[in-house]
């Protein structure tokens, strides 16, 4: 399919001053990006990714927003609006070479992943996509600020705009659609700036929506404060520079997002492992050279008489003694150190499994005025929201109310389970609200949120719909702080109910798979199975700096057996302690959540047959305690590792190997395990108790390890 030409915005006056500096930050990004492609023929650069094409763009975008003011969230092609921004040459070739210097990513991203905490560029990553939600929680900050009047605490300026870019191709994701739509429903200052290169890789736009044209297909959005600028042309960097200004302006205003769609070219291939040879014809190569902004522009400032011929030659030649200056720096710097790459895993800050985290002995009695888990991890919410203005809850139905003019006349929702009853009627709707029902969103905008100070504690309903979200989660959110090396972090506590026994919860409310997440270098998981257990680790995942999945076994929420007190608004419990729930000599369990008090009850009937079981609960998943392991099973030599997940490939796979592997010669019998059957959670409950663990398949496991 043809393409139309561009339309040509109507441009404000640029000074000859400001075009020469467009023209330089074009011609920079381009020498650039070729003095990489050579580095990596010589294989002095690994990999490379260009934004060839694009610079006019790019470079009137820069010169619209304030570096160190506003915020950015870029994709991979955005080497001229870093560059414009004050991303020198230099910095970027560090990234080409995987330099420890590197201010991305001190040598673990790919190059092009640009990042720069002075310049409030995000660090950028390749899940096409993943930054619009972040984008839109990093504008929401500023509203949630003035709000609450934090915007000194956390340093956001009230006339701050976010900036977030995409290829046209990355317009197809859903968090495309979930970000524009968050985006105008909240009304926050956000640019999408849509660089429509008319590819992704090798198909073209009309494949991946229809029409070809994103733009057009949000129109309906006008109505409701999104500006939209469309057929931009993207190679004229006056006509880019109007039309950025106008959807600046619109953000800073406070009128709503504004929406850029710019038409640009890639004359080069998508990357070094791509040749657009084999998908674009000569015809459509050429008109791409035919528009390429550092011929076509250059031309012009010559013809209008801002630059003569010699000048436009020694602007090249100091614009190229500054790359080749700046390459023969990077070339020579030192590579990351041996064994830095466990670096800024987690916080090194704030270290949840330190004694500083441990307040275990301020639980006081238990035997009075106990309370469910339910009632006690809401009690932790408030507790730590009166505690911390920073803290705000969101996800599906957390509310008591959406519309707060009926909050008087109704009791409030709070939350399927009722965990967050009472806390927006407590501390308002602009810290516990209701988001949509997108999880992506809820973790995306937290993401955006946490980067910029605020520590969102969110809701996902059930551990089954955690899907949506999981790029977010694990692309995204376990790795921001190991990918910026240490820059950024984004310490969000994400809760989710989990897990069956429910009689009736079937497959899609009974789902485990913890060891999916256990397996995320980065995030901490958590999983409780008693209601002081919840309110301890909860307070941690709240006050440690590092992302928290904090599972809570929904079948436990209103049990009697797992009661306890209020423990106070400091009590707390480090990660990675196990709790010995019971004391045995012949054999001991490994286990944690619901499986806890089945362990227990099986247990209880063992001893009636002369056999003593020591039970210890693992209470994290990650880290988990193998001190606590070790001494267990030196103790008893014997040991069974259960849990409610299937046995296959489940979280106690790792438990029973590290065990066999480190403590085979304190061992008396083989590692036994106990889970749930390799199949789905069923809806009928006698079958559900078949698949599940129950307490006589551990009485039988019992019996049968003590055989041995």
């Amino acid at each position: 399919m043809a393409a139309t030409p561009p339309q040509t915005a109507t441009a404000e006056p640029l000074t000859r001053e400001q075009r020469v500096a467009l023209y330089r930050t074009i011609y920079a990004a381009r020498r650039i990006d070729d003095k990489e492609i050579t580095g990596k023929r010589q294989n002095k650069v690994f990999f490379q990714i260009n934004g060839v094409g694009h610079e006019a763009l790019q470079a009137a975008a820069a010169m619209c927003l304030r570096p160190g003011h506003d915020w950015f969230f870029f994709y991979y092609r955005d080497r001229a609006l870093a560059y414009g921004l004050g991303y020198t040459a230099k910095d970027m070739f560090l990234g080409s070479v995987g330099a420890e210097a590197d201010p991305a990513s001190g040598g673990r991203q790919m190059p092009s992943h640009w990042g720069h905490r002075a310049l409030n560029i995000f660090t950028t990553s390749s899940p096409t996509g993943s930054q619009f939600l972040q984008a839109v929680g990093a504008a929401e900050a500023i509203l949630r600020a003035e709000q609450g009047g934090l915007q000194e605490q956390l340093g956001i300026k009230s006339d701050e705009v976010v900036l977030v870019t995409t290829g046209d191709g990355t317009c197809s994701e859903g968090e495309f659609w979930e970000g524009v739509s968050n985006a105008v429903n909240l009304k926050v200052p956000v640019v999408f700036l849509v660089e429509d290169n008319g590819y992704a890789i090798s198909v073209p736009s009309e494949v991946q929506y229809p029409g070809g044209n994103v733009a057009a297909l949000l129109k309906g959005y006008e109505a409701h404060g999104l500006l939209i600028v469309d057929d931009v042309d993207g190679c004229d960097p006056v006509a880019s520079h109007a039309a950025l200004q106008a959807a600046v302006a619109h953000a800073r205003s406070r009128k709503g997002p504004a929406l850029v769609r710019a038409r640009v070219i890639r004359p080069y291939s998508h990357s070094l492992s791509d040749d657009e040879q084999l998908y674009k014809s000569k015809a459509q190569r050429d008109e791409e050279a035919r528009r390429d902004p550092v011929r076509t522009f250059a031309e012009r400032l010559v013809a209008q008489g801002d630059l003569t011929e010699a000048q436009l030659q020694m602007l090249r030649d100091e614009v190229q003694a500054e790359v080749d200056a700046a390459w023969a720096e990077a070339e020579a710097a030192a590579p990351p150190a041996s064994g830095s790459f466990y670096r800024h895993l987690y916080s090194e800050d704030v270290d949840p499994t330190s004694a500083a985290f441990d307040t275990e002995h301020a639980a006081g009695d238990q035997a009075t005025g106990a309370k469910t888990m339910i009632d006690l991890i809401n009690a932790t919410l408030k507790h730590e929201m009166a505690r911390d203005p920073r803290i705000l809850v969101f996800g599906e139905d957390v509310a008591d109310a959406s519309r707060a003019e009926i909050l008087e006349e109704v009791k409030g929702k709070g939350g399927v389970f009722k965990a967050t009853h009472g806390l927006q009627k407590q501390f308002g709707g602009h810290r516990v609200y209701n988001s949509p029902l997108a999880e992506a969103t809820i973790v995306g905008r937290a993401i955006g949120l946490a980067a910029r100070g605020f520590k969102p504690v969110v809701e996902i309903q059930f551990f089954d719909y955690i899907w949506p979200a999981m790029q977010q989660l694990r692309d995204e959110l376990a790795n921001i702080r190991w990918r910026s090396n240490g820059t950024f972090a984004a310490p969000v506590v994400v809760r989710v109910p989990i897990a069956g026994y429910l009689m009736g919860g079937a497959t899609y409310h009974s789902q485990c798979g913890e060891s999916t997440f256990t397996h995320i270098p980065g995030l901490r998981v958590v999983c409780p199975s008693s209601a002081l257990d919840a309110a301890g680790l909860l307070r941690t995942a709240i006050r440690c700096e590092d992302p928290v999945l904090f599972l809570e076994p929904k079948h436990l929420y209103r049990q009697t057996h797992n009661k306890g007190n209020d423990p106070g608004p400091e009590f707390m419990i480090p990660f990675g302690k196990a709790r010995t729930v019971r004391e045995g000599r012949d054999l001991s369990v490994i286990t944690y959540g619901n499986t806890v008090h089945r362990a227990v009850q099986a247990a209880r009937e063992a001893e009636k047959e002369g056999i003593s079981v020591e039970i210890l609960d693992l209470r994290t998943l990650n880290p988990y305690d193998w001190s606590a392991i070790e001494r267990t099973v030196k103790k008893t030599h014997r040991v069974i590792v259960a849990h409610e997940d299937t046995l296959s490939w489940g979280y106690g796979s790792e438990l029973a190997a590290r065990i066999a592997d480190e403590l085979f010669f304190h061992l008396d019998a083989p590692v036994r395990r106990v889970a749930a059957k390799d199949t789905w959670v069923a809806y009928q409950p006698a079958l559900e108790d078949e698949i599940l663990p129950q307490p006589k398949d551990f009485l039988e496991a019992y019996r049968k390890l003590m055989k041995v």
